[in-house]
């Protein structure tokens, strides 16, 4: 592990010891192999001056759930040290009863809560005082022959059992400083949780840690197997991810979605004989387990037998640990092996999921060295069920009961470079949706984030089509909202002067094109999560006008396409319905020309044009978007087969 100190940098806070607690933390935080979203600590013990001028001694504690390789010093918690000592002192303190007096110990009202680990910096006698979660250190302690060098590994560190983060392990610590077991010593490795170093000045402190981390991971190499065979990935079966995502939403009771990880390290983790064995025993640290849970389920071409006796394991586990002040969270899991196949991690968000994926990796990686160092030994199952149902962890967990209903659902929209397209996939991305935009024009790619990615697609294209609902099911794990409005207008011209081509063109894009769409996505859909269609129809279903033949008979015949899919897909459990707009302007379908002309067509001006329903209102993209996120929400659970207007209110549909 490279040391990124630098002298240059550090001159610069010379004299600001918290600015150099910064800048070490974000050191530690750069590397993976250290620290994984929001885990470690790291404080430093400084004198803060009250609004009174008084003096007081404080420890500068990293805040709860803060991430090293950003934190900055708004970060860091101020406490009176005198207090903290203080409550180190009692023989008997419940966590609950710990994290309230740090809270009224806070010397700053607006600073976060202060790390779990907080007493545990207040009682180790140094200036800086840094804690990761090091993967060198994690394989040596979880395993048998890392366990028994330990000891000469690491002559110049104190080694101490797992204890239970919190009070309970800074009693432990100060009971050692009280005995004189920390003389001389560089830090502290704690046998299946990780490692502090200490010293005055940041520099050692951090020095210390990649010094140490170093030589552990020189240790574990030394076992490794250097001839690895190549492990290439080969592309997954999608109808089965998706079916395998459905079961576990269905567990879960809320959509997931899916990251597949085909690293090598996930390859041969796939392709080993011994993965449900190894996989079994628990996780890399027990902090993991409130993301993760205690272990992932391996799946084999069974794999729906193999979830189901996930789902029975974990609560037949709980049932075990438990007593009568937990509540078993779902027994779905966080992670999978899926064999042959790679690593699978599941959870309500994009941004959740890639965490898990990343300490997943972490993990495979650290028990396929551990194996090899005698074997895979991490914590007793009660261990780590008391860190995953520990009341002060299971705060850090996301409240799910307010997440949005849709949080985790995955959209496909046509169309959605501008207009009802573009409005669709923003409002389903506020809502929490996984979106693919697909467009022939490259501004659908203008919105790209972590829930949204736009493809520039033909969908008159089978094979554009079948390869962009492809990469929506391997990059997001299935499919549940389908909105279909990629369509044209060709107005202006009366059937016995119409251009054979431009009907030709309206009806492939605005019917033909859809038909194509659904021939590629229902397979998908039916293993969906509370799957739903939505087809963008038109006022002139109902109310046809002249000079839009073309235009209206497409839709007219799409509307019946959509009446059909009702009836074929309800006993499937899936949705279908049509939203009939009229006169929706903010869209590139209708451009200034075609508004004046149809204006003059009516003796109305351009605004009375806009407005010409009962309601006297301008009907806008975001309004159709907004219903279309409604129609695939639990509002419309039991309607399918339906037809809305969204039209102000015409007479001639009336």
């Amino acid at each position: 592990m490279k040391n990124l100190w630098s002298d240059q940098q550090a001159k610069k806070l010379a004299g600001d010891d918290l600015a150099l607690r910064v800048y070490s933390s974000n050191l530690l935080g750069l590397e993976p192999k250290l620290v994984l979203h929001g885990g470690g600590n790291t404080s430093v013990k400084l004198a803060f001056q009250n609004i009174f001028g008084d003096s007081i001694d404080t420890l500068y504690v990293k805040g709860s759930g803060r991430d090293l390789r950003t934190i900055n010093k708004s970060g860091f918690t101020p406490i009176a040290m005198k207090d903290a000592l203080r409550l180190a002192a009692f023989d008997q303190l419940s966590d609950v009863d710990m994290v309230a007096q740090i809270r009224l110990a806070q010397l700053d009202t607006t600073s976060p809560d202060a790390s779990i680990e907080a007493l545990v910096h207040a009682v180790i006698p140094a200036k800086y005082v840094d804690h990761t979660h090091s993967n060198a250190i994690l394989i040596l302690t979880n395993s048998r022959e890392g366990n028994k060098r330990l000891k000469s590994l690491f002559s110049d560190f104190l080694i101490l059992p797992y204890m239970m983060p919190g009070f309970a392990l800074a009693k432990q610590i100060q009971q050692a400083i009280s005995s004189g077991m920390l003389v001389n010593k560089k830090g502290i490795i704690l046998r299946n949780h990780g490692i502090f170093t200490f010293g005055d000045s940041a520099k050692e402190s951090y020095e210390r840690m990649i010094e140490a981390v170093n030589h552990g991971e020189a240790a574990a190499h030394s076992f490794r197997n250097t001839t690895e065979a190549e492990n290439t990935p080969i592309s997954p079966d999608l109808l089965k991810l998706a079916h395998i995502r459905k079961i576990v939403s269905q567990i879960e009771e809320a959509a997931v979605t899916v990251n597949l990880d085909q690293c090598d390290k996930a390859m041969r983790m796939s392709r080993r004989s011994d993965a449900a064995d190894i996989l079994s025993r628990g996780p890399l640290t027990p902090d993991h387990t409130i993301l993760t849970k205690m272990t992932p389920v391996v799946l084999s071409e069974n794999f729906e037998m193999d979830l189901e006796n996930y789902k029975s394991n974990y609560l037949a586990y709980f049932d075990a640990h438990s007593d009568a002040s937990h509540v078993c969270l779902k027994p779905a899991p966080k992670w999978a092996i899926w064999k042959n196949i790679g690593l699978l991690s599941f959870d309500r968000n994009q941004k959740q999921v890639k965490k898990i994926s990343d300490i997943a990796f972490h993990t495979v990686d650290a028990i396929m060295t551990a194996e090899e160092l005698g074997g895979w030994q991490p914590l007793n199952p009660q261990d780590l069920f008391d860190i995953e149902y520990w009341a002060l962890e299971q705060r850090k967990l996301n409240n799910n009961s307010n997440l949005p209903e849709l949080q985790g659902r995955i959209a496909i929209v046509t169309g959605a470079a501008t207009g009802i397209g573009r409005q669709c996939a923003a409002q389903l991305i506020a809502q929490g949706v996984c979106v693919v935009g697909l467009d022939i024009s490259d501004k659908v790619m203008e919105m790209n984030g972590p829930n949204y990615l736009g493809l520039i697609c033909d969908v008159t294209d089978d094979s554009q089509v079948k390869n962009a609902v492809e990469q929506t099911v391997k990059i997001f794990g299935g499919l549940d909202i389908l909105i279909l409005n990629a369509g044209i207008f060709t107005a202006g011209e009366y059937v016995e002067d119409l251009d054979q081509s431009k009907w030709d063109k309206t009806l492939l894009i605005n019917l033909t094109a859809n038909q194509i769409f659904l021939k590629n996505t229902i397979p998908y859909l039916k293993y969906g999560f509370k799957s739903a269609v939505i087809f963008i129809g038109s006022r002139n279903v109902d109310a046809p006008g002249p000079g839009a033949s073309a235009y209206s008979v497409s839709k007219a015949g799409l509307t019946q396409l959509a009446r059909v899919l009702a009836m074929e897909l309800a006993p499937d459990g899936i949705r279908v319905n049509v939203v009939h707009p009229d006169a929706v302007f903010d869209t590139e379908l209708w451009t200034e020309e075609l508004l004046e002309r149809s204006a003059e067509r009516y003796k109305m001006t351009v605004d009375e044009y806009k407005t010409r329903n009962l309601l006297s209102v301008e009907i806008t993209s975001k309004n159709v978007a907004k219903m279309c996120v409604a129609l695939s929400s639990n509002l419309f659970s039991v309607t399918t087969g339906a037809q809305i207007p969204m039209d102000g209110g015409n007479d001639r549909v009336i």
